[in-house]
């Protein structure tokens, strides 16, 4: 059996894109394969599994041998420590190439420039995608227009709507009616601790000397979030030292208002923002319009 699985901390593209790949795999290819997960899912992702009524994925046991499938990462820092030990079949991903993965022989590596994991899926399913049922379709649907956040995002290619747009066609989902439903199962992370919203949507990244742990909660509630500025910059510090990082960066994205605020709780932040995004920072807090993508418009910039 193949074991098929994306990064941890899921989201909604690396929880689902597995149980699409799967399912793939599985039905189509005759490779038995079943999907998994590397930690618990964010809001977003358990509302969609409800949604399309699928069962949530068990929670990866990897052993030494296992032939795998990585989907939406390429990084090894967002893997399992023994992914080495691992027989290694592909990587399905949209994100840069990291580099630092071996494997044991030549795989099948699909890493394209689209907005969505379940977009490349979708094109390398082809004609298989007609007979998907309807749970692997919606999915897919649900993928695109998180990764998205509904075609707002500037990673958004015109494909990826084409895309979303025929799945939402076939299904008879109204996109902007489903999305919404999304973005609010999204924004309630009322559950959830500090240390857990840090870590919830986060990538391991270097900026000349400092190790940073990039953070992105993406709401259409950012004041349910900001409320809690002042423990989420305590908790930084020990979230940082478990992680072997000199600082947490925590961007809030404000998806209506197509913005993010960045805290501010030292001044190596302020100094990584005010080189990185050319603004003035005078609090604890700075808004940065237009900012919405980790991957295009954070990630590339930052500097100190």
């Amino acid at each position: 059996m193949i074991k098929v699985f994306g990064h941890t901390s899921p989201d909604t593209d690396s929880a689902a894109s597995a149980i699409v790949w799967a399912w793939y795999l599985t039905e189509m290819r005759n490779r038995p394969a079943k999907p998994f997960l590397l930690g618990r899912p964010n809001t977003e992702a358990a509302f969609v599994l409800q949604h399309w009524d699928v069962p949530m994925p068990e929670l990866l046991d990897l052993a030494a041998g296992d032939d795998v499938v990585i989907v939406d990462t390429n990084n090894p820092a967002e893997l399992p420590d023994n992914i080495a030990d691992a027989n290694l079949t592909a990587i399905i991903d949209h994100h840069l190439l990291v580099g630092g993965l071996k494997t044991k022989t030549p795989i099948n590596i699909t890493i394209r420039p689209l907005a969505c994991t379940a977009t490349v899926m979708y094109d390398l399913m082809g004609s298989a995608v007609e007979k998907a049922p309807r749970h692997i379709k919606g999915l897919m649907l649900s993928c695109i227009l998180s990764d998205t956040l509904e075609f707002r995002s500037p990673t958004t290619t015109p494909h990826d709507r084409a895309v979303a747009e025929e799945l939402a066609r076939d299904l008879r989902v109204n996109i902007g009616e489903f999305a919404a439903e999304m973005f609010a199962a999204k924004s309630d992370v009322s559950a959830f601790s500090e240390a857990e919203l840090l870590t919830m949507d986060s990538k391991e990244y270097s900026v000349g000397d400092k190790e940073l742990r990039v953070s992105v909660l993406e709401t259409t509630s950012p004041g349910q979030i900001l409320s809690r500025k002042d423990a989420l910059m305590a908790a930084m510090p020990e979230v940082a030292a478990k992680d072997g990082a000199d600082q947490v960066l925590l961007f809030v994205v404000d998806i209506l208002n197509e913005e993010a605020t960045l805290l501010i709780p030292n001044d190596l932040v302020k100094t990584i923002a005010e080189k990185s995004f050319g603004v003035s920072v005078s609090g604890d807090t700075v808004v940065l319009p237009g900012v919405m993508s980790r991957k295009k418009q954070i990630i590339p910039v930052l500097s100190l």
